[in-house]
């Protein structure tokens, strides 16, 4: 007879990795946690992040619901298509605002998230994981409708190339950042004509709707007035341009604080030469971004296909917009989700460089806003350190994305015109 030994490795159970069974579930109960969590903070934790929906945007939807409009018949710091989100908050009263405004932005994301998890779902993971990082400021700013809106354009262009444009210039008439998104697609596509037509119908569709509103209520044309609100603006100190006066006001050196602009309703630096460098820093942001874009105009013209260079090209405009703005705000950080994500969509592990990057932006941002936010407007070293840290980060990103963009090279074997991952549908764009 046989005996059974025991010890024999082929009767020893080999361990094996959990078997999600439905994974689905997993993210979309993830999903809820985190955005329960995200509006538990808003309401319950320190810090002040609920002032900009609650108090300035609830104001502004007053105002219109009275006949006052933003945009329309008056100024506004935002492009017109802002106002949209803005007054649907108010659909159930200035009461209920706040919370309609949280359901507003929770139905956007899950839009989003649905499209992402039928295509990447460690995409989709990565983003859950970005979204509890940056806190509750991921839902409390208009950048919170654009973000799901350009996740979205970006995952349709590799199929529905037109309503993708579509949907990336409607969000950039609600908050301008998405341009980067056009601006790479107009470099990388093939349909690049076909596509700036897109842009131009619809951006003609929104001036003349705001103009005729404009001039049926007897006011100005207000539709472009957001371009001289921004470029008005002084050093806000959260830019990484505010870094040298926000050092010397921790150092006490005369003439550098921190002080509030009523008007604009923002944190802002003074000090020797913050004048000259607040009138620099448009044009020099705008040679950055023109740089960025020949670099992958270069990228494109060497061969490499249109899926290899927007990625890397998107996400190096965007962190332009970011690291050259003399404004800086802590929902900044949200826009680097649609372009890591769809980097890591097409590309998938040689991304996790700026997946990690971003992740630790948006913790940095954190910590920063809400909860010790007090500290840096009093100077305080380590928060100051803290910010200083996270705005070279940006750089450092940036500096990824641009040597992405150097190294891309057309595929062995295949033709100039056609890049790594692509289909033949994908050749047509």
């Amino acid at each position: 007879m046989r005996i059974h030994d025991e010890t024999r490795s082929d009767t020893i159970p080999r361990p094996t990795r959990p078997v999600l069974r439905h994974p689905r579930a997993a993210l979309w109960s993830a999903f809820a946690l985190v955005h329960l969590l995200l509006i538990v903070l808003a309401l319950f934790g320190p810090g002040h992040p609920l002032g900009d929906v609650r108090v300035v945007y609830r104001g502004w939807a007053e105002n219109a619901v009275a006949g006052s409009l933003v945009g329309i018949t008056e100024n506004f710091v935002y492009p017109v298509l802002a106002l949209v989100p803005i007054v649907s908050a108010f659909v159930l009263g200035g009461a209920a605002y706040l919370g309609t405004w949280f359901v507003l932005v929770t139905g956007l994301n899950a839009g989003a998230f649905f499209v992402l998890v039928r295509s990447h779902q460690r995409a989709a993971w990565w983003w859950l994981v970005f979204l509890a990082l940056l806190g509750p400021i991921a839902l409390l700013r208009i950048d919170s409708v654009t973000v799901p809106l350009c996740i979205v354009a970006l995952l349709w262009l590799r199929r529905r190339p037109l309503w993708g444009t579509m949907l990336l210039t409607l969000a950039t008439w609600i908050k301008i950042w998405p341009v980067a998104a056009l601006a790479a697609l107009f470099v990388a596509s093939r349909l690049r004509w076909r596509m700036l037509g897109v842009a131009a119908a619809v951006t003609a569709a929104v001036v003349a709707v705001a103009a005729t509103l404009s001039l049926s209520r007897g006011s100005g044309i207000h539709v472009l007035s957001f371009v001289a609100e921004q470029a008005g603006r002084g050093i806000q100190i959260e830019s990484p341009v505010a870094g040298p006066w926000l050092w010397q006001a921790v150092l006490g050196v005369n003439g550098s604080f921190i002080y509030y602009d009523r008007q604009l309703l923002t944190f802002q630096v003074a000090g020797t030469g913050t004048t000259i460098m607040s009138a620099v820093m448009t044009p020099l942001l705008a040679l950055a971004a023109a740089a960025v874009l020949l670099l992958g105009l270069r990228a494109q013209r060497r061969g490499a296909g249109w899926l290899a260079v927007l990625p890397p090209l998107t996400l190096a405009l965007t962190v332009t917009l970011i690291a050259f703005n003399k404004v800086g705000s802590p929902q900044f950080i949200s826009w680097l989700a649609a372009p890591i994500i769809l980097g890591i969509v097409v590309n998938g592990r040689p991304w996790r460089t700026p997946a990690l990057l971003g992740l630790a932006l948006a913790a940095l941002t954190q910590v920063v806003y809400p909860y010790l936010y007090y500290w840096v407007l009093v100077a305080n070293p380590f928060l100051v350190l803290v910010l200083s840290l996270r705005n070279l980060l940006e750089f450092v990103l940036l500096g990824w994305a641009l040597r992405a963009l150097y190294r891309l090279r057309p595929p062995r074997g295949e033709p100039a015109s056609v890049g790594p991952h692509l289909t033949a549908t994908d050749h047509n764009i």
